[in-house]
């Protein structure tokens, strides 16, 4: 496994693969969720790049950069067992260097969810995707559907910026009692872990109903609601139930929609999702 920490590194090291060439970008500190995307991609593709990079332009000041988990060592022993080629570990000041100034912004689909709590999120998510597609060059690329917002964002982007490649979305991994698998799990104590359930739980819930007959939003949000509240230690930011595609808040009747939510337990704001459709095709 080769290690690149500059873009001459990396361009080097690129030339000496094999295409097509998949590439999953993380922010470090893997875990189950993230192997999965590895080994899917290892899977499809001769040659597998990976790049460990915490972005600072998707944090707000108020947001916990500062406190973002990192183990770098552990990191690269983990993809060196997966068999990866080459990982990039680019540094903020290359990514960003003194006089920066162009950003990168999808309109619509990052003013809605998570958008609404943190404007400026997606427009670092955006900014630095589109810089390490344009430095690796991938065919295809690789992300979870717990965040399900930004896979929409991404893919909007790479249609409208005629980007090359195709954006695979894998499922959501979880751990063994439901819990999406974060990174920020680490900062949950066994309480809030315990209390963290209940988002799936919720999520749960509202599935059951739906395939049971239940269509209206309203009710699919109340019964996610009525979940997460049983817990004392949540506090509920956003109960959502959109369109898969626009992101809009659906009323009355569905069909077809993603259930969505963002959720405090304690001090650790986790985010959870699921796709319903009427033709029972759930992920």
């Amino acid at each position: 496994m080769r290690i690149a920490r500059n873009i001459s590194e990396l361009h080097q090291a690129l030339s000496e693969l094999e295409h097509p060439l998949g590439f999953v970008p993380t922010m470090g500190y893997l875990h189950t969720g993230h192997l999965s995307l590895v080994q899917k991609a290892r899977e499809e593709n001769p040659s597998l790049v990976v790049s460990i990079f915490t972005n600072p332009t998707q944090f707000a000041p108020t947001e916990d950069l500062e406190n973002y988990p990192t183990d770098l060592p552990r990191d690269l022993e983990m993809l060196e067992k997966e068999h990866v080629d080459l990982v990039w570990l680019p540094s903020a000041s290359e990514m960003y260097p003194e006089g920066y100034q162009t950003w990168v912004e999808v309109a619509s689909l990052t003013t809605l969810l998570e958008g609404i709590f943190r404007p400026t999120h997606f427009r670092g998510v955006t900014t630095v995707v589109a810089k390490l597609f344009n430095a690796v060059k991938p065919d295809k690329a690789y992300f979870g559907q717990k965040d399900a917002q930004q896979t929409a964002v991404i893919q909007q982007m790479v249609r409208d910026l005629n980007y090359a490649l195709e954006i695979v979305v894998c499922p959501t991994v979880r751990d063994a009692d439901g819990l999406a698998m974060s990174s920020r799990n680490i900062f949950l104590s066994a309480l809030e872990r315990k209390a963290a359930l209940s988002l799936f739980g919720g999520l749960l819930a509202a599935r059951e109903a739906f395939l049971e007959g239940e269509r209206q939003a309203d009710n699919l949000r109340a019964i996610i609601t009525r979940e997460i509240e049983s817990e004392e230690l949540t506090r509920i930011q956003y109960i959502s139930c959109a369109d898969p595609f626009s992101l809009e808040e659906l009323a009355g009747e569905v069909k077809d929609c993603l259930l969505s939510l963002a959720v405090y337990v304690g001090k650790t704001r986790l985010i959870d999702n699921i796709r319903l459709s009427a033709e029972k095709v759930l992920y």
